[in-house]
């Protein structure tokens, strides 16, 4: 099977296709639909192909009593979890406002369903993707079900060890091939030396069929970027408007300029990696004319001769000639014409 496939309509990943930059949004609105628009917007203008929200149906995701327990916290939205949980939860008709709010700026939307009737809904709504959140990551009848509604999936690690990303990706290949893994630790915000970055090589060794890729939720932009250069092809991050907002995720999250590099930086780190060929390029010809060195004679030489390798040197000379590199391969050789010292060895002046 290919390691590429349509994650989106018109928009494939893994390959040759350009990393896929997901904005997670998240619960970041505030509650605020039209906060959530100017997130849209910002994330559309900074570049990224997608933004994600995360959709929970609550009483399916959470117990009673998960709901019901107090919530002292600086990010609260209220009293209890529940009424922190609500405040944050967008309704249908939001979740509707919003994607087609995403159509006409043009960018593509999608959400993690955090419980299975959340799937339901975003199947139902046609998002082009699901996105599985850690959480769900080694919740097997969720993933068997969701990977059965055949639509693509990016499914995240944090918090899983290999032996369940083997489960996992057994889990998910048997009912739909179309999916890619993220590696992510789930840490708000991530300390640097916790990335682990070296697990994106590992999952490219145990699941070479499948494109891989990362969620980060470190400070600033540079290890994301590296995971580009490590062959990521899919990168999420939490984004926001103002990282001193309430809410537990904002730290972790990017704000507009940094988004915007971040998307700068990995279309120039894709441009960089360039091709696996190793060849001079056009670009090093006026170097090479310049600096480039020749096989020359070391002194005079003449016609007839058979040549040693005490007879020859390398230097720049003007003409170019035989390369240094196959300097041996002209001893035993005769010329064809006398020699002055420092004179280029060419091919037309070498008997065959």
């Amino acid at each position: 099977m290919p390691v590429e496939f349509e994650l989106c309509p018109g928009r494939r990943i893994g390959g040759s296709n350009p990393c896929f930059i997901i904005a997670e949004i998240g619960q970041n609105h505030q509650g605020d639909t039209e906060i959530a628009k100017k997130m849209i917007r910002m994330a559309k203008d900074c570049g990224a192909d997608c933004v994600k929200f995360q959709k929970s149906e609550l009483e399916h995701r959470f117990t009673k009593r998960a709901l019901e327990r107090t919530y002292n916290s600086p990010h609260s939205w209220g009293n209890t979890y529940g009424a922190h949980k609500r405040h944050l939860e967008f309704s249908h008709e939001q979740y509707r406002e919003l994607q087609q709010f995403s159509r006409e700026v043009g960018i593509f939307f999608t959400a993690s369903g955090m419980d299975e009737m959340a799937v339901e809904f975003l199947h139902a709504i046609n998002v082009p993707f699901f996105k599985v959140a850690s959480a769900d990551t080694n919740n097997i009848p969720y993933l068997e079900k969701t990977a059965k509604k055949g639509r693509p999936m990016v499914i995240s690690s944090g918090m899983q060890s290999m032996e369940t990303m083997r489960c996992v990706y057994r889990t998910v290949k048997k009912h739909n091939p179309n999916f890619t893994i993220l590696q992510c630790t789930s840490a708000y915000p991530l300390p640097t030396e916790h990335a682990n970055l070296r697990i994106i090589t590992e999952f490219q060794k145990e699941f070479p069929d499948i494109p891989i890729g990362y969620s980060g939720h470190e400070g600033g932009i540079s290890v994301s970027v590296a995971a580009v250069a490590l062959g990521a092809k899919v990168v999420e991050r939490h984004v926001t408007l103002d990282k001193s907002w309430k809410g537990s995720d904002h730290a972790a999250s990017l704000e507009p300029a940094e988004l915007a590099a971040l998307v700068r930086e990995i279309r120039t780190v894709e441009l960089a990696l360039g091709s696996p060929l190793k060849q001079m390029l056009p670009c090093e010809a006026s170097c090479h004319k310049k600096l480039g060195k020749s096989v020359v004679a070391r002194k005079a030489v003449l016609k007839g001769t058979e040549l040693t390798l005490d007879m020859l040197g390398v230097k720049v000379a003007e003409p170019q000639g035989i390369p240094p590199e196959k300097i041996f391969n002209l001893v035993g050789k005769k010329i064809r014409v006398d020699l002055q010292e420092d004179d280029t060895v060419t091919n037309d002046v070498i008997k065959e």
